[in-house]
C-alpha cells in the first residue's frame, strides 16, 4: 500500500501544517505511569480500576475507552526460573542451592497509532471520527452515536466504547480514544503525556523529523551492542501506510502485544464494492434478458 505523503491534505485540508505524532522510545521508559495520569487529568478520562493483573505491575491491562495511554510491564527471565518451593522469608537466590535468575523489564507506553490509513475513519457512519489538520484522528463526542463499528475495524484494538453508569460516567456508550491532545497542539502546546514523561521516552513533534530521530537512536543502540532494537510503525509501506505514533522496541512486536504485520481492515473494500456492483449489473442484465425472452 502506498501511503499519501500528508494524510491531512488527502483528507481535504488546504495547506495543512506538518504532520504531528509521537515517537515512543521504550528503551528509556521507566514505567512510572506519569503519562497515564497526565492523560487522564488533562482529558477528563475517568478512573478505570486499580486491580493488579498478578503477572506484572500493570493495573490497566490494555488500551481502551478509559485508558488512552497504557504502560505495559513485561518481565523476561534470562534463564529458567528456579523453583524455591513454598513461600519463605529468604530472598530469591539466597536459598540453599538456588541461583539468582537474571531478568529484564520491558516497558512500553502504548497509545493510539493515528494511522495514515485509518479503518476507524472508513467505517464511521456519522462522521464522528475525522482527520485533523495535523494528520491525527479524533472522535467528536457530540456526533458519535455509539454504534461501535470502529471498534473491530482497528487492527490495534485501540478504540472502544466507554462503559459505565449513564449520566454519571462522562461520554458513556461513546467511542473514545487518544486525541493526541488536539486542543493542546492547536495552541502550540505539547501533549500532556509527552509533557509529563520524565525520561523523554515519549517524544512529540513533526513525524518526518521524529522518524529521523528514531533511526539515529536505533543506530546508537546497535553501536552500543543492543542489537534487538528495532522500529515499529515508522515505515510508510506497511499495511496501514505508516503510523503517526510509532515505537522503538527491544524485542518482537508480539512481545508487546502489537500485531507484527498490521493491515487496515478496510483495505479490500474498493475491490469488494466493484465486485458487488458487477454482480448486481450481471443479475439485472440476466433478469431483463429473462423477461424479454419470455414475451410472446
Amino acid at each position: 500500500m502506498t501511503a499519501p505523503l500528508d494524510p491531512a491534505a488527502e483528507a481535504g485540508w488546504a495547506d495543512p501544517p506538518a504532520r504531528k505524532g509521537f515517537f515512543t522510545d521504550t528503551s528509556i521508559c521507566i514505567g512510572c505511569k506519569a503519562c497515564e495520569v497526565a492523560c487522564k487529568e488533562w482529558n477528563g478520562v475517568p478512573e478505570d480500576g486499580l486491580q493488579l493483573l498478578g503477572s506484572s505491575y500493570d493495573n490497566t491491562g490494555a488500551l481502551g475507552a478509559s485508558t488512552w495511554r497504557h504502560v505495559a510491564f513485561i518481565e523476561q527471565p534470562a534463564a529458567p526460573v528456579v523453583d524455591l518451593g513454598m513461600p519463605g522469608t529468604q530472598l530469591p537466590g539466597e536459598a540453599d542451592g538456588a541461583q539468582r535468575t537474571d531478568f529484564r523489564w520491558l516497558m512500553e507506553s502504548d497509545v493510539c497509532k493515528h494511522c495514515t490509513h485509518a479503518a476507524c475513519l472508513d467505517v464511521c457512519p456519522t462522521g464522528s471520527l475525522f482527520r485533523t489538520e495535523f494528520g491525527t484522528v479524533v472522535v467528536q463526542d457530540d456526533i458519535c452515536n455509539g454504534c461501535g463499528y470502529c471498534v473491530p475495524a482497528c487492527p490495534f484494538g485501540v478504540i472502544d466504547r466507554r462503559i459505565g453508569e449513564k449520566g454519571v460516567v462522562k461520554n458513556e456508550g461513546l467511542a473514545q480514544k487518544c486525541t493526541l491532545c488536539y486542543d493542546r497542539i492547536g495552541d502550540g502546546l505539547t501533549p500532556a503525556c509527552a509533557q509529563a514523561c520524565p525520561t523523554q521516552s515519549i517524544q512529540y513533534g513533526d513525524v518526518d523529523e521524529l522518524r529521523e530521530r528514531a533511526q539515529q537512536r536505533v543506530d546508537t543502540l546497535h553501536a552500543q551492542g543492543v542489537h534487538d532494537a528495532r522500529l515499529y510503525g515508522e515505515s510508510t509501506h506497511d499495511g496501514v501506510g505508516g503510523l503517526g505514533a510509532f515505537f522503538l522496541l527491544l524485542d518482537e512486536p508480539e512481545v508487546y502485544g502489537l500485531p507484527p504485520d498490521p493491515v487496515v481492515a478496510t483495505k479490500g473494500l474498493p475491490g469488494m464494492w466493484r465486485k458487488a456492483g458487477l454482480a448486481a449489473v450481471t443479475l439485472l442484465a440476466g433478469t431483463v434478458a429473462a423477461f424479454a425472452g419470455g414475451r410472446p
